[in-house]
């Protein structure tokens, strides 16, 4: 789009362009119509693409070809100023195309479709046949012209980067240009500082190259690692090991010329030997091979369209957003996960401690403490709406979370859910089933129904705030959820007549109730609340200094 914009620029715009042809009109005001004849697109393996087309005034057959300056320098005429040329539009961050053209004439022509319509039309190896016949062509080109086009950064990619690195994240680069522009646009984001060192391993191709390379890195210890794809490929095959330890270790890795297929590789190679989750971000069809290989795969709606989207896990508009995404949203969504997931365990184990104690109070009889409609209530109105309303909590604010994005490193060791957290709620669910079952057998007086009455509401009331002592912060939703489920319980008992209604009114019950679930759960707020006072998480710590901060802005303005 940019080369067509420019032609226009200069007094040569497209004109139209449909499937079989294209017109152009000069500055004279002359217009050039040409017939597409065939095309034959871009792939990442062969990195070009060509155009044979027709002109219909002269008649002339013309083959046009761009692609990248490695495979097109072999394919063009023989010249002393190419190759100097794209180091020097490279080391300016520009991307490279080289254009060259062949004259054809109609014999050639009709020659070379007879060849490339039996190929195509061949049962057995047609791609490599194919390939052969287009080949055949592209020998002895008329070089053009070297374009550059500059790649420009989407907005604050040098502040997000800065907040990954600061959340713990390493950030590695895999990118198909030369190693100038590489490094041009890794200096330009930011990825590698302006005063850090380099290590580059440009040409490696044996084993005593990729030794004395990975000695030269080992004695660096602090320095950027700048890898070409096939000096990666000779170091993976004889120093694998040796090489990653090294890679982890470096603040930034760069690796250019790099395929598709080396981008997903390198990828599940990071997985393999750092045991860590990757995420890959990309916005092209050269991406989708290392989003798909990635446990997070994100891709970025952008001008090379669509395919790495649709591809990923993630689609966002802009790289600024992967900030919010990780820090705010990733944050969220593992400590929701964490604490739904344990409370849903709770929920299930404190019901069957009850029964546990009652059968084993009752000579282990296979009788159900809580019949019919009281299980399903509990597993669904009485209970669901304050557990489920979990996934609205959230411990910091996003404000907090990107201001200090060193709080991610937290989330990596995993004290949300571990064996640790699994044991703790297993506890509790004991605890609390065995206070509620042995207070209700001691506070009960004649009949069995009482029993059930006492430790299912005490139940009822236990789930509503232990839900409280989750909460971090509160949601209106959340509040609605405790009230919505107390109502379903109390008009259930009216309508439903599980209980003794008589029993139900007495100052009996109430005080039975308040006190079984007292004993409950007022240990757990007590520990709640030490542990907040003599250890308080981070994230409260940033809470009230943001807050004193805010408020103290406030007094001092005029």
């Amino acid at each position: 789009v940019s080369l067509v914009r420019w032609t226009e620029c200069v007094g040569l715009p497209l004109v139209h362009r449909d499937l079989t042809t294209l017109t152009l009109r000069t500055p004279a005001g002359k217009s050039l119509t040409y017939t597409v004849l065939q095309i034959f697109p871009f792939t990442s393996e062969t990195k070009r693409m060509g155009i044979i087309v027709k002109e219909e005034s002269t008649g002339e057959i013309v083959l046009y070809m761009k692609g990248a300056d490695t495979v097109m320098s072999s394919m063009v005429e023989y010249n002393d100023w190419l190759e100097e040329e794209c180091i020097n539009l490279a080391q300016k961050g520009l991307r490279t195309l080289v254009v060259a053209r062949k004259v054809l004439t109609a014999e050639q022509y009709t020659h070379f479709e007879q060849r490339y319509t039996a190929a195509k039309l061949s049962v057995t190896e047609r791609g490599s046949r194919v390939a052969a016949v287009v080949e055949s062509l592209e020998c002895d080109l008329e070089l053009l012209c070297l374009t550059g086009v500059e790649d420009k950064l989407q907005t604050n990619v040098k502040q997000t980067l800065e907040l990954l690195r600061n959340a713990g994240i390493k950030i590695w680069m895999l990118t198909g240009d030369k190693l100038e522009t590489a490094t041009c646009i890794a200096k330009s984001s930011r990825l590698v500082s302006p005063n850090q060192g380099l290590h580059v391993m440009g040409n490696v191709s044996t084993r005593r190259e990729a030794h004395l390379e990975l000695n030269a890195l080992r004695r660096k210890s602090d320095s950027a690692l700048i890898i070409k794809g096939d000096a990666l490929e000779t170091c993976l095959q004889y120093y694998e090991h040796e090489l990653m330890d090294l890679a982890v270790q470096c603040p930034a890795v760069v690796v250019c010329r790099c395929s598709p297929t080396q981008k997903a590789a390198v990828v599940r190679l990071i997985q393999r030997h750092t045991r860590k989750r990757a995420a890959a971000v990309g916005d092209g069809g050269n991406d989708v091979s290392m989003i798909q290989a990635a446990d997070a795969g994100i891709g970025i709606v952008g001008k090379e369209g669509k395919q790495a989207s649709l591809a990923a896990d993630f689609s966002i508009e802009q790289f600024q957003h992967i900030a919010r995404l990780c820090l705010v949203h990733g944050r969220n969504s593992y400590k929701r996960s964490a604490a739904l997931s344990q409370f849903v365990m709770h929920r299930g184990l404190i019901i069957s401690t009850i029964q546990a104690i009652f059968s084993s109070i009752f000579y282990f009889s296979s009788v159900a403490l809580y019949q019919g409609f009281l299980m399903v209530g509990y597993a669904t109105f009485y209970t669901n709406f304050p557990v489920f309303s979990l996934v609205l909590d959230h411990d910091v604010s996003p404000n907090i979370a990107l201001t200090y994005p060193e709080l991610y490193k937290d989330l990596t060791k995993g004290r949300s859910l571990s064996y640790k957290t699994f044991f703790v709620w297993v506890l509790i669910s004991i605890y609390q089933g065995g206070v509620l079952m042995y207070g209700a057998m001691l506070l009960f007086e004649d009949e069995l129904i009482h029993v059930v009455s006492i430790s299912f509401t005490s139940l009822i009331l236990t789930e509503l705030l232990m839900v409280g002592l989750t909460v971090r912060t509160w949601h209106p939703l959340m509040i609605v959820a405790q009230f919505l489920s107390l109502g379903f319980y109390a008009l259930s008992i009216i309508f439903m007549h599980y209980f003794d209604w008589d029993f139900i009114k007495s100052k009996d019950f109430f005080w039975k109730v308040v006190v079984i679930t007292l004993v409950s759960c007022l240990p757990l707020y007590i520990l709640k609340f030490l542990r907040r006072k003599f250890t308080p998480p981070t994230y409260s710590k940033l809470e009230e200094l943001n807050t004193f901060g805010s408020s103290s802005l406030t007094q001092s303005q005029p």
